[in-house]
């Protein structure tokens, strides 16, 4: 096999994968997607077409309804970036005369001439080059462009000038019509590999009540068949060609207990929006500029009433939930607080570690070859009688937690150090049961240090969501405490940022 037959291929299975990420909406009757195309729409971005419901569609990144999607996929078999310039090559996207960069404009004219209603976006395994200047102007929750930094300059000398001058130039445009045309792009980095795309769609295919494909089979028909859709000429589907279509594949399994799912999310990743696959959400992405919070937002008095009325109705109508939480740990703590050990409900978390998966509690039998908590204490502030607690499962954030108490909070006597023998990494944390068990351990511990005197204490976590949440839900026990937020992407001088007090009052909550 040659390596353009390779590539060929391995393009073909990362573009089949993405369709049926978005076309298993089809099949929920609560979802928002009404159409989903293959091969189909303008020119240089028809790989993909989405169509939203108008009452029930996402919101763009200024709040306006979001009616359709174009994706243009774009794989690479070997790692890589691009950069701006790219954008106006036409050997980019392997063409001869027009750029992705000219395609979208007339996409754009053709789709979204006043800059709203539809997308055109870039999904690629390369991303955008880090000293690129275009790179700083994508929103990382969307993957659209920052209007505000691209055209906050007056000339073309500053490093957005030249951007903007470079795309002016070459699409033959003006100012105003450039702003209306990047006001529709996004670009999007799939950082998944194509194997943990496969695993990414076996929970969705269960949920969608369609045959899994055990991992241990080499060849997953799912790929091939879409393919063998559009030599039939079968290019877009509505929510009833599409049941059709899979009942006359014979790909629905026996009925199961199917989870109506819960999203929240204050992030959203680069192709799987939460909305095309949770039956409600809470989208809470407007309160933040990027991962900061944003001024007139509040921990205390507009997020945790938000997610409560949101939690607290879902666990009113189900007693057994599923969550999807894309959020900062401090909210999956806070969704932890509500659904409490004793609210009565079973809970599945969906967790992203390599691949999607569901943890619950109980999941699997605990294992006594699982790594297990190392705790260390360290003295701070001599006259302090607070509590710092540093829990460290992803990655090791002692150092850290330990520079930012003693800068910012005098009131902190001593430093808990929480740590696995096995050492921090991504798959630190076996299963749910695992992550359960863990949360129950380190909440005896700190109950424990805690009753010595009884003071505030100061939570920093580098742990999967599924943890924190389990760790949210021993919060009654634990008292008073702040939760606190690393600034990831340095918008306010790096390091930690307070966010939630907890309890919260009554009146607040």
């Amino acid at each position: 096999m040659t390596q353009a037959v390779a590539v060929r291929r391995e393009g073909d299975t990362f573009q089949a994968r993405l369709f049926w990420m978005k076309a298993l909406c089809l099949l929920d009757p609560f979802g928002p997607i009404e159409r989903v195309g293959f091969e189909i729409g303008p020119k240089g971005f028809d790989d993909i077409w989405v169509e939203y419901d108008p009452n029930r569609s996402p919101l763009d990144q200024e709040g306006n309804p979001l009616l359709r999607e174009h994706i243009q996929a774009k794989w690479h078999v070997a790692p890589g970036d691009y950069t701006h310039a790219e954008l106006i090559d036409p050997e980019f996207i392997n063409a001869t005369s027009q750029s992705l960069l000219q395609r979208a404009r007339q996409a754009q004219l053709s789709y979204a001439p006043a800059g709203v209603g539809a997308r055109f976006k870039l999904v690629s395994n390369w991303h955008v080059n880090r000293s690129d200047a275009l790179r700083p102007m994508i929103y990382q929750r969307s993957g659209t462009l920052r209007l505000d930094r691209l055209f906050g300059t007056q000339t073309d000398q500053s490093a957005a000038g030249r951007i903007r001058k470079l795309w002016r130039d070459h699409l033959e445009i003006d100012e105003a019509e450039l702003r209306i045309l990047a006001r529709t792009l996004a670009f999007g980095t799939a950082t998944a590999s194509l194997d943990d795309l496969r695993f990414d769609l076996d929970p969705l295919l269960a949920l969608a009540g369609l045959r899994r494909i055990p991992f241990n089979e080499s060849t997953f028909s799912y790929d091939d068949l879409v393919f063998q859709w559009l030599g039939q000429g079968r290019l877009d589907f509505s929510r009833s060609t599409f049941r059709t279509a899979c009942l006359q594949e014979g790909l629905f399994a026996k009925a199961g207990d199917k989870r109506i799912v819960f999203g929240v999310k204050s992030f959203e990743h680069a192709f799987d929006r939460l909305e095309d696959r949770c039956s409600k959400t809470l989208d809470l992405i407007q309160h933040f500029d990027e991962r900061p919070i944003r001024p007139h937002a509040d921990w205390q008095t507009t997020l945790y009433p938000q997610l409560k009325e949101f939690l607290l109705g879902a666990a009113r109508e189900n007693e057994h939930l599923r969550l999807v939480l894309d959020t900062h740990a401090t909210l999956a703590f806070a969704a932890g607080t509500i659904l409490n050990i004793k609210s009565g409900r079973a809970v599945e978390l969906e967790q992203r570690t390599i691949q999607r998966q569901v943890w619950q509690s109980n999941d699997v039998e605990s294992n006594p070859a699982w790594p297990t908590w190392t705790f260390e204490e360290q003295a701070l502030q001599a006259v302090g009688t607070g509590i710092a607690v540093a829990v460290s499962l992803t990655h090791d954030i002692a150092d850290d937690v330990k520079t930012f108490a003693n800068r910012s909070l005098p009131d902190v006597g001593r430093l808990l150090i929480a740590r696995l023998n096995g050492g921090a990494g991504s798959q630190s944390v076996a299963s749910g049961r695992h992550a359960f068990d863990l949360a129950e351990a380190l909440a005896v511990k700190m109950k424990k240090e805690k009753s010595q005197d009884g003071a505030l204490m100061h939570l920093f976590i580098a742990a999967p969501n599924a943890f924190t949440f389990f760790l949210g839900q021993r919060q009654p026990g634990l008292g008073r405490l702040v939760t606190y937020e690393f600034d990831f992407e340095g918008q306010n001088g790096g390091g930690y940022t307070p966010s939630l007090s907890l309890p919260v009052p009554t009146s607040a909550a």
